[in-house]
């Protein structure tokens, strides 16, 4: 009988501490604003050219999405093309393309850190030396960079990154040096 007692008392106090408190009130707290996305776009990237018997051009685009002041994440394609003619005998021409994956943190106003996937195709020598083949290469770059103003909302981004995935065919050495452009961030 002790224990009914209990459970009564506990199952009355328990609707008089309920109905003895002033409701509440769900007050949405005022939100801020949320930027359109044109506003959070931003966009950039690299690009190389050398010309004469070693031609080299890169373009390396890349299109980002501010998630809030301090997170961007983006995308972008890639392309190279290479041509060899310092020997008439043996001319070497070749395109590299694929795209990439990026995640960036600005740790300050200038100085970020950066994360990037990219899946490149690229001609390779097959295992024997005899022949060229397409293969796809994986890259996974971690760093950081610094970002320095040219303007509002555009700077020039000068990064340094290691590559987490050194594939012997990488057209990577570590560290890796970058210096690109970035317009509305």
């Amino acid at each position: 009988m002790t224990l009914f007692r209990i459970l009564l008392l506990a199952f009355v106090l328990q609707f008089t501490l309920l109905f003895g408190q002033e409701p509440v009130r769900m007050v949405p707290s005022p939100a801020q604003p949320r930027m359109p996305l044109r506003d959070r776009l931003f966009f950039g990237g690299n690009v190389g050219l050398s010309f004469g018997s070693l031609t080299f051009i890169q373009v390396a685009p890349l299109v980002g999405v501010r998630l809030n002041d301090k997170l961007g994440v983006g995308i972008g394609p890639s392309y190279s093309y290479f041509s060899d003619r310092r020997n008439p005998q043996l001319k070497f021409t070749t395109e590299t393309y694929g795209g990439r994956l990026f995640a960036q943190y600005r740790v300050h106003e200038s100085i970020m850190l950066y994360s990037e996937y990219e899946l490149l195709n690229a001609e390779v020598p097959d295992l024997l030396y005899t022949k060229l083949e397409r293969r796809n290469i994986s890259s996974l770059f971690v760093g950081g960079g610094y970002l320095a103003p040219i303007g509002q909302r555009s700077a020039v981004m000068i990064s340094v990154l290691y590559n987490l995935l050194e594939d012997s065919y990488s057209p990577y050495d570590n560290p890796v040096f970058r210096t690109g452009f970035v317009v509305g961030m």
